[in-house]
């Protein structure tokens, strides 16, 4: 029993403790806003400001959060553009007042001085059929009350993000791995098995792991996230986010 208890003790330092630290001590060696009164939440001109008409648009973006947070935590926001129109409708939520948000800041603006990324896209004619879903999970949250949000485990922003994703499987996205609060239970289900997401176990989001074609295979502690997906050649490591070791993407996300 006690190689057992300090087997998994020193798993956990070296999976889970040991990158977040370092990343900690990465991300305060940076300069940071003091409060969110003199961060910039401006457009960091990541999207174009006018768009095509033509083409419907789904993005899932994200960016790193304020304060110490931001070491280990990203915010997550989508993105929705109809045919015919030329800008986006953005959805976030936020730890104040009524949380989902539409269009509370630009598509692309910072968060807390931090610049967006966009981790997954969608357009043309499967974005415009699947828009109408996304809409209706959006309308599906259960967490939409004053008083509902909770920073962590969740639910918070990347539970919302996550929530959408998982009840639209077609748009096949997942939030990334610094989305802390994204393995909440937002569905109320600490067990989920089905073809599109694989196998998924969450502890009230304290503790869990999911295996499938989306996940690959992650172990989540404390709303930190560690795993690898090797059909992507993607290694997750707290923290620091997804590492691409082969094929598409950026080096890091």
């Amino acid at each position: 029993m006690k190689r057992i208890l300090t087997f998994t003790f020193v798993f956990l330092i070296a999976i889970f403790i040991a990158p977040a630290l370092l990343h900690i001590a990465v991300w305060t060696a940076g300069e940071k806003p003091t409060s969110w009164r003199t961060a910039d939440w401006s457009s960091a001109g990541t999207l174009p400001r006018v768009l095509p008409e033509r083409d419907a648009v789904i993005h899932v973006m994200s960016a790193r959060t304020g304060g110490l947070k931001g070491a280990l935590a990203t915010h997550s926001w989508i993105l929705l553009k109809k045919p015919g129109r030329q800008q986006f409708d953005r959805y976030d939520v936020v730890g104040w007042g009524r949380p989902v948000r539409k269009n509370a800041y630009a598509p692309d603006a910072r968060w807390y001085s931090n610049p967006p990324r966009i981790d997954a896209t969608i357009s043309g004619p499967e974005a415009e059929k699947l828009i109408p879903k996304l809409e209706a999970a959006i309308g599906s949250y259960r967490y939409n009350e004053p008083g509902d949000y909770k920073i962590w485990p969740g639910p918070n922003s990347n539970t919302f993000v996550a929530h959408v994703l998982r009840a639209v499987p077609e748009l096949e996205a997942v939030t990334t791995s610094t989305a802390v609060g994204r393995d909440f239970p937002s569905e109320g289900q600490w067990f989920t098995m089905n073809s599109s997401e694989g196998l998924r176990v969450s502890l009230a989001g304290y503790a869990g792991f999911a295996i499938g074609q989306r996940y690959g295979f992650e172990l989540n502690f404390l709303g930190l996230v560690s795993g690898f997906h090797p059909a992507d050649g993607i290694v997750k490591v707290p923290g620091f986010g997804n590492f691409h070791l082969w094929g598409d993407g950026p080096a890091t996300t």
